[in-house]
Protein backbone atom coordinates (compact mmCIF):
# COMPACT_ATOMS: atom_id res chain seq x y z
CA UNK A 1 0.00 0.00 0.00
CA UNK A 2 1.28 3.46 -0.86
CA UNK A 3 0.68 6.75 0.88
CA UNK A 4 -1.33 9.37 -1.02
CA UNK A 5 -2.18 13.02 -0.63
CA UNK A 6 -5.71 13.09 0.78
CA UNK A 7 -5.94 16.88 0.83
CA UNK A 8 -3.86 20.00 0.35
CA UNK A 9 -4.35 23.61 1.36
CA UNK A 10 -2.44 26.88 1.23
CA UNK A 11 -2.89 30.26 2.90
CA UNK A 12 -1.19 33.66 2.77
CA UNK A 13 -1.47 36.23 5.58
CA UNK A 14 -0.32 39.85 5.60
CA UNK A 15 1.76 40.45 8.74
CA UNK A 16 0.47 44.03 9.10
CA UNK A 17 -3.13 42.86 8.93
CA UNK A 18 -2.41 40.41 11.75
CA UNK A 19 -0.76 43.20 13.76
CA UNK A 20 -3.86 45.36 13.24
CA UNK A 21 -6.19 42.55 14.37
CA UNK A 22 -4.05 41.88 17.45
CA UNK A 23 -4.04 45.59 18.32
CA UNK A 24 -7.79 45.90 17.88
CA UNK A 25 -8.99 42.67 19.54
CA UNK A 26 -5.97 41.80 21.73
CA UNK A 27 -6.58 38.81 24.01
CA UNK A 28 -10.13 38.19 22.71
CA UNK A 29 -8.72 37.27 19.31
CA UNK A 30 -5.63 35.47 20.62
CA UNK A 31 -7.64 33.33 23.05
CA UNK A 32 -10.25 32.42 20.42
CA UNK A 33 -7.74 31.42 17.74
CA UNK A 34 -4.49 30.34 19.40
CA UNK A 35 -3.71 27.81 22.12
CA UNK A 36 -1.74 28.84 25.19
CA UNK A 37 1.41 27.19 23.85
CA UNK A 38 1.09 29.04 20.53
CA UNK A 39 0.63 32.34 22.37
CA UNK A 40 3.71 31.70 24.54
CA UNK A 41 5.76 30.89 21.44
CA UNK A 42 4.65 34.00 19.51
CA UNK A 43 4.94 36.40 22.45
CA UNK A 44 8.55 35.27 23.07
CA UNK A 45 9.57 36.40 19.56
CA UNK A 46 10.91 39.83 18.58
CA UNK A 47 7.96 40.32 16.19
CA UNK A 48 4.94 38.48 17.64
CA UNK A 49 2.48 39.50 14.85
CA UNK A 50 4.73 37.87 12.24
CA UNK A 51 4.65 34.58 14.14
CA UNK A 52 0.91 34.79 14.84
CA UNK A 53 0.43 35.34 11.10
CA UNK A 54 2.41 32.20 10.33
CA UNK A 55 0.43 30.08 12.76
CA UNK A 56 -2.83 31.52 11.47
CA UNK A 57 -1.78 30.62 7.91
CA UNK A 58 -1.02 27.03 8.98
CA UNK A 59 -4.43 26.68 10.66
CA UNK A 60 -6.17 28.00 7.54
CA UNK A 61 -4.11 25.76 5.23
CA UNK A 62 -5.00 22.68 7.31
CA UNK A 63 -8.70 23.59 7.31
CA UNK A 64 -8.61 24.07 3.54
CA UNK A 65 -6.84 20.73 3.12
CA UNK A 66 -9.74 19.10 4.99
CA UNK A 67 -12.06 20.83 2.51
CA UNK A 68 -13.91 22.60 5.30
CA UNK A 69 -12.54 25.94 6.31
CA UNK A 70 -13.04 26.71 9.99
CA UNK A 71 -16.43 25.29 10.97
CA UNK A 72 -17.99 23.70 14.05
CA UNK A 73 -16.38 20.44 12.88
CA UNK A 74 -12.87 21.97 13.04
CA UNK A 75 -12.26 25.05 15.13
CA UNK A 76 -9.18 27.25 15.39
CA UNK A 77 -7.98 25.64 18.60
CA UNK A 78 -8.42 22.10 17.22
CA UNK A 79 -5.25 22.77 15.20
CA UNK A 80 -2.08 23.61 17.14
CA UNK A 81 1.17 24.52 15.43
CA UNK A 82 4.20 23.03 17.17
CA UNK A 83 7.89 23.06 16.31
CA UNK A 84 10.25 20.09 16.23
CA UNK A 85 12.66 20.58 19.15
CA UNK A 86 15.73 19.53 17.15
CA UNK A 87 15.12 21.23 13.79
CA UNK A 88 12.52 23.92 14.54
CA UNK A 89 10.41 22.64 11.64
CA UNK A 90 6.69 23.31 12.09
CA UNK A 91 4.19 20.51 12.43
CA UNK A 92 0.58 20.21 13.52
CA UNK A 93 -1.03 18.67 16.55
CA UNK A 94 -4.77 18.04 16.42
CA UNK A 95 -7.27 17.92 19.26
CA UNK A 96 -9.23 14.68 19.76
CA UNK A 97 -12.06 16.20 17.70
CA UNK A 98 -9.56 17.09 14.97
CA UNK A 99 -8.19 13.54 14.91
CA UNK A 100 -11.72 12.14 14.69
CA UNK A 101 -12.23 14.23 11.56
CA UNK A 102 -8.83 13.12 10.22
CA UNK A 103 -9.75 9.44 10.67
CA UNK A 104 -13.09 10.05 8.94
CA UNK A 105 -11.26 11.61 5.97
CA UNK A 106 -8.64 8.83 5.83
CA UNK A 107 -5.79 10.99 7.09
CA UNK A 108 -2.98 9.22 8.91
CA UNK A 109 -0.49 12.08 9.09
CA UNK A 110 0.04 15.69 8.08
CA UNK A 111 2.94 17.73 6.77
CA UNK A 112 3.08 21.52 6.81
CA UNK A 113 5.46 24.09 5.44
CA UNK A 114 5.62 27.66 6.74
CA UNK A 115 7.58 30.66 5.49
CA UNK A 116 7.79 34.31 6.52
CA UNK A 117 8.91 37.47 4.83
CA UNK A 118 8.86 40.99 6.18
CA UNK A 119 5.33 41.47 4.85
CA UNK A 120 3.75 38.01 4.54
CA UNK A 121 3.46 34.56 6.06
CA UNK A 122 2.54 31.60 3.87
CA UNK A 123 1.73 28.02 4.80
CA UNK A 124 1.00 24.85 2.86
CA UNK A 125 -0.54 21.71 4.38
CA UNK A 126 -0.65 18.17 3.06
CA UNK A 127 -2.97 15.55 4.51
CA UNK A 128 -1.61 12.06 3.86
CA UNK A 129 -3.28 8.68 4.06
CA UNK A 130 -3.26 5.17 2.70
CA UNK A 131 -3.54 4.91 -1.03
CA UNK A 132 -4.50 2.19 -3.43
CA UNK A 133 -2.23 -0.75 -4.02
CA UNK A 134 -0.17 -0.57 -7.21
CA UNK A 135 -0.35 -4.35 -7.63
CA UNK A 136 -2.05 -5.41 -10.86
CA UNK A 137 -2.86 -8.97 -9.88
Amino acid sequence: MTECVVGTGIDLVENQRMADVLDRWNSRFRDRVFTESEQRYCEAKASPPRHYAGRFAVKEAVAKAFGLGMTPRLSWRDVTVVNCPSSGAPSVSLSPRGWALAREKGVSRMKVSLSHTRHYAVAHAFLLGPGLSTDTE
